[in-house]
Parts: C-alpha cells; sequence; structure tokens
C-alpha cells in the first residue's frame, strides 16, 4: 500500500507517487470526476503526462514550477486520447516550455484531433516509435494499444523503472469521495455492488468504477483486451486518468476480474438502461 496515509497528503502540492513521477493535478470535493495528470522527472529532462484542461493548467503548471522545475526542460507530452480534460491546456503549455526540442507523443488516430489544439509541435506515433520511448538517462517507457478504450487511438504507458502503469481511462471512476490511493477494504469485495453503501452511506467507490467503464467505455470486447494487456504487463502501480490510484495488487486483480465480467458496457449499456435489446 502507498507509504503516505491518505489523509495525511496535501493535494495542494505536487505528490510523489514512485521514483521521479509526481501527480499534479488537484482535488475538488464537489466535483464527482477528478482528472489526474502526471510528470516523469528523470535528470534535466521530463515527460507530463495528460497535461490536463485549460481551466487546470494554472494548477498544474504551478505545481511544477514548485518542484523547482524549468517548464523549458519539458521536452515531452504524452496524450493517451484526444478529451479536452487532457488536451484542452496544449496551447498554453506550449507556450510557456517554448521548448524547440518539445515533442508530442500519441497514436496517429489521435494526432488528427489533437492538431485541432495545436500544429506547432512535432507528433510523434507510437508505432512509427516502435511501442516505445527512451530517455536520455536510459529511462525507458513501452506503449500499449487499447483500441476503442475509448478512443480507437487509446493506449497505455508503462514506465519500466518504477513499474509505474499510466492507465489513461482505465480505472477511472466517478467518484465524490475521493482520495488520491484507492483502498478496497475486504467486507467490500465479498458486498454486492451498489450505488450507496450500507454500512458508511456514502457513494460506493466501486461502483463509481463500473459504472464509468459502463458509459465510457466502448464495448465489453475492447475492455477485456485492454485488461488482458495490463495482465501481461503485470505493474506494481497504476496511475489512472481519472479516479484513484491503486498500489496494492490484490485490489488490482480484483477489479481486473470485476471488470472482465461485465457485458453490458457502451452501446449494450445504453440498450439495458432503456430495456432494449439488438435487433
Amino acid at each position: 500500500m502507498a507509504d503516505i496515509i491518505n489523509n495525511d497528503l496535501d493535494y495542494f502540492e505536487s505528490i510523489k507517487i514512485a521514483n521521479g513521477i509526481y501527480w499534479v493535478g488537484f482535488n475538488d470535493d464537489k466535483a464527482g470526476l477528478h482528472c489526474n495528470p502526471y510528470i516523469i522527472v528523470e535528470d534535466e529532462e521530463v515527460v507530463l503526462i495528460d497535461g490536463g484542461s485549460r481551466e487546470d493548467f494554472s494548477t498544474v503548471m504551478l505545481k511544477i514550477l514548485r518542484l523547482g522545475i524549468n517548464p523549458k526542460n519539458i521536452t515531452t507530452l504524452i496524450y493517451h486520447h484526444t478529451d479536452p480534460d487532457l488536451c484542452g491546456s496544449l496551447p498554453h503549455l506550449e507556450g510557456i516550455i517554448d521548448n524547440p526540442e518539445l515533442k508530442i507523443i500519441s497514436h496517429k488516430e489521435n494526432n488528427v484531433f489533437i492538431n485541432y489544439y495545436s500544429t506547432k509541435t512535432p507528433k510523434l506515433c507510437i508505432e512509427d516509435l516502435g511501442y516505445s520511448y527512451t530517455l536520455k538517462s536510459g529511462r525507458r517507457l513501452e506503449f500499449y494499444q487499447t483500441p476503442y478504450v475509448h478512443e480507437a487511438g487509446s493506449f497505455i504507458t508503462y514506465d519500466c523503472k518504477t513499474k509505474t502503469l499510466f492507465s489513461s481511462d482505465i480505472f477511472g471512476s466517478y467518484d465524490i469521495n475521493w482520495s488520491l490511493y484507492c483502498s478496497i477494504p475486504q467486507e467490500c469485495k465479498d458486498c454486492e455492488t451498489q450505488k450507496t453503501c450500507p454500512i458508511s452511506k456514502r457513494d460506493c467507490k466501486v461502483h463509481g468504477i463500473l459504472d464509468f467503464h459502463r458509459r465510457k467505455m466502448n464495448s465489453a470486447a475492447s475492455l477485456r483486451y485492454a485488461l488482458e494487456q495490463i495482465e501481461r504487463i503485470d505493474p506494481v502501480l497504476v496511475a489512472p486518468q481519472h479516479g484513484s490510484l491503486i498500489d496494492s495488487k490484490e485490489d488490482l486483480n480484483y477489479l481486473i476480474n470485476l471488470l472482465k465480467k461485465e457485458e453490458h458496457i457502451g452501446f449494450d449499456y445504453y440498450l439495458l438502461e432503456r430495456g432494449l435489446s439488438h435487433r
């Protein structure tokens, strides 16, 4: 589990989650959907992952600056898909980074749309990179495609040095009772998932994860394919773009098995909700 108790975390500051990796997001007690930008700091080279929305820009950049990082040292922006909660701040980032070596890494399906946020910065495709990117120090990032979870160009990023997986929307959650780290007690695993916990009378964290995937993912088949990729990677820490970090192998396996059992994802969930069926 995490070295730091959730209640002791200062969400007004960046938070170190692994060697050279920091969470630079923010907590909004009124939000049901939390976004998690991350940075990897390796010597004088900085990688920003899923940089955030236009509104989040000042918060994210302030946390980066307070770490003592010169924005000009940000050499790489990784965007796992093209939603504005990831890419909206891109024009602002370009302006303050002002680094001629800056590059964007994504998938070619995504880059078509990322061009609408910016035509200035060169965009590299993970396929052309051979599904990996090595920093000057030798630190290696690996990319795994997770198509239609939830976009055609969706993928996930694995930091080989720390065994941290940036899982994008996978394991995301609608969670009004948010905390940076996810912890699922055994009594929750033994309980039939429902919106409100019968014990605490608060929103159920597991239900928030299931509800997010049912509504946001394309299909049960595409989700299972992505989960099987994650099982093969076998990460120590999972850092999603929404929701909470998962640093327990037991919790990760529980969530993977639970999500694999879901039959009604995406359009199938839409039909189920309305009592309809395929014609």
